[in-house]
């Protein structure tokens, strides 16, 4: 038993690096892998403050804005159970952005302002339920996309804002979609990034062995590794869904979320961060708890539909997508995204034929540079105006 559980350890922390000699391993499973020494990450707060994505990397030659200073913050009761934070950047009386977290449970960061002129944009920050620094932690209760769209409204006419920009990634990207749907006279643009519109053949590409791992394999080997063989068959994300519940105790809980982290980590961007920069983020206790958790929670969803949505593919639903077509919209898409595949992106701009498309030589991440370029690229061009024509150009 120690030698699988140091074999497993080994696997993941050789990660970022393709070794031709890599041997294959089993994950550890239980108290071994929580405690192993190499992820007790440092403190939260240090954890939190660095964004998703942003490991190891340098913005100096980027088209970033330097970082705004905070200029107020609260935290909001959006429901008995439930409290979210929220933070302002920029300029009070700019043009109001909300920026949307991807994950769900990834949460906010400083770092995230950066997208947006402080010196026009009015910038919304909000960590969504269970993550970041809104409570209670990691709580699954009470946590559907409908809960964290009433709360945006909550937000909104908290700041006394009548309209602002909705700019989201990943996930965030999923969100931005269900909120503008449900209320597009709040919306004056949407700036997308990674599309995930929360179907099966997405959920089946990235967690369920049909696409990521071909590329990925020894990644891939130590997140299947985390889950006995014989559970294999039954479907990953029901197998991890038992343990970070907390169905198996809470050594499996730990273990897995961290499993389940890294996993995304490690394939988010083109070219691979180190191991150590990975870890740093991605296998931080707490941060992979609520990552792992509440992702976990929202793609297993209700009735066999991931995202609690009433419907398989309800963002591509002629008449939600007729909710959008005034609203100025643009996509970036990283062509080697393995986290959230091109195809979405596509699928997505071909029904909004008014929407711009950027395919970017990059892969998930939002830091990469080239996806930098282009979100501020559209923040800058619509900083200054209310609707800004979008040109639909690949």
């Amino acid at each position: 038993m120690l030698r699988r559980a140091a074999a497993g350890f080994l696997a993941v922390s050789q990660l970022s690096t393709v070794h031709a000699s890599f041997v294959p391993v089993v994950w550890a499973r239980g108290n071994l892998f929580a405690q192993s020494p190499m992820f007790r990450a440092p403190a939260r707060a240090l954890a939190m403050a660095a964004a998703e994505g942003q490991e190891a990397l340098d913005f100096d030659n980027t088209r970033l804005y330097p970082e705004a200073s905070l200029v107020t913050e609260g935290m909001l009761a959006v429901s008995d159970l439930h409290s979210i934070a929220w933070f302002e950047y920029g300029n009070p009386q700019g043009k109001p952005v909300l920026f949307v977290h991807g994950g769900p449970g990834g949460g906010t960061a400083p770092m995230n302002a950066r997208y947006f002129d402080p010196e026009r944009y009015r910038i919304v920050l909000v960590d969504q339920r269970g993550c970041g620094k809104s409570k209670p932690f990691a709580e699954l209760e009470e946590n559907t996309t409908w809960d964290l769209v009433a709360d945006f409204e909550k937000v909104r006419k908290l700041l006394g804002i009548e309209r602002w920009q909705v700019f989201g990634g990943s996930w965030g990207s999923t969100l931005s979609l269900a909120y503008a749907i449900t209320h597009p006279e709040r919306v004056t643009e949407l700036v997308l990034r990674g599309i995930f519109l929360l179907r099966k053949k997405e959920l089946d590409f990235f967690y369920e062995g049909c696409g990521t791992n071909f590329l990925f394999p020894e990644q891939w080997e130590a997140y299947t590794a985390a889950i006995p063989e014989e559970e294999h068959a039954g479907g990953f994300i029901k197998a991890y869904g038992k343990r970070l519940r907390g169905e198996l105790g809470d050594a499996e809980k730990f273990a897995a979320s961290k499993a389940w982290s890294v996993w995304e980590g490690s394939v988010s961007r083109l070219v691979v961060p180190s191991r150590e920069a990975i870890l740093a983020k991605w296998a931080d206790d707490d941060f992979a708890l609520a990552f792992a958790r509440i992702e976990n929670h929202y793609f297993t969803g209700r009735d066999g539909v991931a995202g609690f949505f009433p419907r398989e593919g309800w963002l591509l639903e002629e008449e939600n997508l007729a909710r959008l077509q005034s609203i100025p919209t643009v996509i970036v898409q990283g062509r080697y995204d393995v986290v959230c595949p091109a195809v979405s992106a596509y699928e997505l701009h071909q029904r909004l034929p008014g929407s711009t498309l950027h395919m970017t030589t990059t892969g998930h991440s939002s830091f990469e540079p080239e996806i930098i370029e282009r979100l501020v690229e559209a923040t800058d061009a619509f900083a200054n105006s209310e609707a800004v024509a979008t040109g639909g150009k690949l």
